[in-house]
């Protein structure tokens, strides 16, 4: 027999129990026992009790079940409601005149609270279940005020995550405009490195949470550039070789700069803004900067961000140039006109470039 479990127990406070037993008599004076102090719902076997308790109205604090019951046994029973996950949340209990050890054993095994044995003795089974009850809805209570405690603490962290991914938001574009850029560059640096580590092997072996952090850690990938002269970063035209020399320090001081600071230390894209902003423009052939790194050396990340500022920079118009049409882009990008990528980089690019290409749509 197949069912589906739609009754979320945890979720509201009951002070029903459930009494199985084929036997009427039975059931009447287990209802008389409990009948002040509980509400009394009777079941005369096995389906039935099922069916009430998978009823997604009907909320239990304890269960009191025969064994011997035609159909269903109280076993049987026992052993549905431990495949659905129930026997954790709703205290069981069986009733009966006599019980093998092998019984007994599964019975406790499958998560019974309790073996009751007829006859019962009133004050006796009163306060068995009625402290189990009492413990049940203590533990129910406590689930409840721990995940409330939880929510509201995953909530203040969400808020501090959004806050800090604002600030740093606002410092690149502040570093961008600064630079005389188009708007939006930071953003679609970030979107490309999403779409080549969400959909290419770039991202094999990283999590859906390392992506993002990943991707955060992109908008930082030119903060060094808060350290060049103006004079050197808004020049229109061409830079001499003195000012190109000084121009490439922004990958070190951008380093440097993320590392001054304590509080970004222990976020989880640290390490990965760091390694992008000192080593976003090397290049495979060893022929980057700062480091001359070449081949593997470079960081997936770092090896993404570079190809991702290269097409960002020839795709949009810029104060020395106008834009490149798409196809030349990808073009110059795949002989190397650019700087050297390496060809499993490549390769993974033109899987995506039509999704890279949509975040262009909008400029």
């Amino acid at each position: 027999m197949e069912m589906q479990y739609s009754l979320s127990a945890d979720n509201v406070a009951s002070d029903t129990i459930l009494i199985v037993d084929d036997d009427k008599i039975n059931r009447k004076i287990l209802g008389k026992i409990f009948s002040g102090h509980y509400k009394i719902i009777e079941a005369e076997n096995g389906q039935e009790a099922l069916a009430m308790i998978l009823n997604q109205n009907n909320h239990f604090c304890a269960v009191l079940l025969d064994l011997l019951m035609p159909g269903l046994t109280g076993l049987e029973v026992i052993r549905h409601l431990h495949a659905l996950g129930l026997m954790e949340k709703i205290p069981v209990f069986l009733i009966t005149v006599e019980c093998n050890d092998n019984v007994m054993r599964e019975a406790y095994q499958l998560g019974v609270m309790d073996v009751i044995r007829k006859p019962v003795i009133p004050f006796m089974v009163l306060r068995r279940v009625g402290s189990i009850v009492e413990l049940f809805e203590a533990r129910k209570h406590l689930n409840m005020v721990v995940e409330n405690q939880s929510f509201e603490l995953l909530m203040q962290t969400e808020k501090i995550i959004s806050l800090n991914q604002g600030m740093i938001e606002v410092l690149a574009t502040a570093i961008e405009f600064r630079n005389e850029e188009s708007g939006g560059h930071v953003q679609r640096i970030c979107g490309i490195t999403r779409v080549m580590l969400e959909n290419t092997e770039f991202g094999d072996g990283l999590d859906e949470f390392e992506i993002e952090n990943i991707a955060l850690a992109s908008i930082m990938h030119d903060v060094g550039k808060i350290a060049i002269p103006d004079a050197v970063l808004t020049k229109p035209g061409k830079l001499t070789n003195e000012e190109y020399e000084v121009m490439k320090t922004h990958t070190i001081k951008g380093a440097d700069l993320l590392e001054s600071i304590p509080q970004l230390q222990d976020s989880g894209f640290y390490d990965y803004a760091k390694d992008i902003a000192r080593h976003h423009h090397e290049r495979w052939d060893g022929r980057g900067y700062p480091d001359g790194l070449k081949g593997e050396e470079i960081s997936p990340w770092s090896q993404v961000v570079s190809l991702a500022d290269v097409y960002d920079a020839l795709s949009c118009k810029r104060v020395y140039k106008d834009a490149f049409p798409r196809k030349q882009v990808v073009e110059m990008i795949l002989t190397g006109q650019c700087g050297l990528f390496g060809p499993r980089l490549l390769e993974n690019f033109l899987k995506v470039e039509d999704q890279i290409h949509e975040l262009y749509e909008d400029y």
